[in-house]
C-alpha cells in the first residue's frame, strides 16, 4: 500500500510552477522524476523537491493539474502543507497575471506587498494612438 498523498491544486502550467518555486527559493531537482517515500517506495513526479530526511515531495500531472505528491508523515518544509500550497499558489497567480498582461502589452508600474501578504500591482498599457 502506498504511503503517498496526492493533494489537488489549480496549478496547470509547468513553467509557471517552476518559476514560482524559484521565486520562493524552493530548490527542485531538474534531473529527478521520482519522489522517494516510506520503505523506499517511489512515485513519478514532474518536479521533485528533495528534503534532508530523504523523503521527497513533488508535483505530478494528473491530466488536469499538477498535484502535490508527498508522504506527508515525513513533511519537512519550513511551512505547513497548507501554507506551502498557499505560498506556491499565490506566487503562481502572480506570475500568471504578469505573463498574461505582458502578452497584452501591459507593464508593471508599481508593486506593493500589503501587511497581510497580498500583492497590489499597478499595470499600464500605452496605446500608439494610430487609428
Amino acid at each position: 500500500m502506498s504511503h503517498f498523498s496526492k493533494i489537488q491544486t489549480s496549478l496547470k502550467d509547468l513553467d509557471l510552477l517552476k518559476k514560482s518555486l524559484n521565486d520562493l527559493s524552493i530548490y527542485w531537482e531538474p534531473e529527478l522524476n521520482q519522489v522517494r517515500g516510506y520503505k523506499d517506495q517511489t512515485t513519478f513526479a514532474n518536479i521533485v523537491i528533495k528534503q534532508d530526511n530523504n523523503y521527497d515531495i513533488g508535483f505530478s500531472w494528473n491530466g488536469f493539474e499538477y498535484q502535490l505528491v508527498a508522504d506527508i508523515q515525513f513533511w519537512q518544509q519550513p511551512w505547513s502543507i497548507e501554507l506551502f500550497l498557499d505560498r506556491v499558489s499565490q506566487r503562481y497567480a502572480y506570475n500568471s497575471i504578469l505573463e498574461s498582461t505582458s502578452n497584452q502589452g501591459f507593464h508593471t508600474v508599481n508593486e506593493t506587498v500589503q501587511e497581510d501578504g497580498t500583492i497590489k500591482l499597478t499595470l499600464q498599457k500605452w496605446n500608439s494612438g494610430i487609428a
